[in-house]
């Protein structure tokens, strides 16, 4: 995959939205970087606190025990339900096995309950544990957590979206879409957090770390 491969999909993504989208989006991503959004997030140098969530399939996992084998990347998505989300989850189905082969983990983190998180890394035949990141304890923990706006609830309500169910909890928080390579001692190594969600990390990018720490 090349350095612009996610970046050219997810503008493919964009064009195929209808564009009153991108205008209700760029309001609510203005006042989201007005607020200084996701500011506080990890950033390389920091020490990412250890965590435990259940995967998808109810199993608990712990970051000190993936720390154990290796290098982790930590990708936090909104959901299936958000269509640049499944498209950056696309391309990191695609990149997990290089990931492997570099003695790295990939885990991705949504907040999304009652079995979406299953069928998306089903869907995507995704080589990788999706953790349920239940009423977003972990994202909030991060500083990546951001209240939709009654504007975007009700776009997304008339649309048929109902965060409320898809998260289980109707205090209508989002998670920023985040990516994270962690060191084995613990320590971010690269950081990538936007509250455009339309952005992403490039999994190139994430590659080149993992490829130097493999020869650290």
């Amino acid at each position: 995959m090349t350095m612009e491969g996610l970046g050219q999909r997810l503008e493919e993504t964009r064009r195929s939205v209808n564009p009153s989208w991108d205008v209700l989006y760029d309001r609510f991503v203005e006042g989201l970087r007005a607020a200084g959004a996701a500011s506080g997030s990890p950033k390389p140098g920091d020490t990412l606190t250890p965590f435990a969530l259940p995967d998808s399939q109810g199993r608990y996992v712990s970051s000190p025990e993936l720390l154990e084998r290796g290098p982790l990347v930590v990708s936090f998505y909104r959901g299936g339900w958000c269509p640049y989300c499944v498209t950056e989850m696309t391309a990191w189905a695609e990149a997990v096995p290089a990931i492997h082969d570099l003695g790295a983990s990939f885990v991705a983190v949504t907040g999304e309950t009652g079995g979406e998180a299953e069928a998306l890394r089903r869907k995507l035949e995704l080589d990788g544990q999706v953790l349920v990141d239940v009423d977003h304890g972990l994202a909030l923990q991060l500083g990546l957590v951001v209240r939709v706006t009654d504007e975007v609830r009700k776009a997304y309500l008339d649309f048929g979206l109902d965060l409320a169910k898809r998260y289980g909890s109707d205090a209508w928080f989002i998670p920023v879409p985040a990516t994270y390579v962690i060191d084995r001692q613990g320590v971010v190594r690269f950081a990538e957090a936007d509250v455009d969600f339309r952005h992403r990390a490039e999994p190139e990018a994430v590659l080149a770390v993992l490829r130097e720490l493999a020869l650290s």
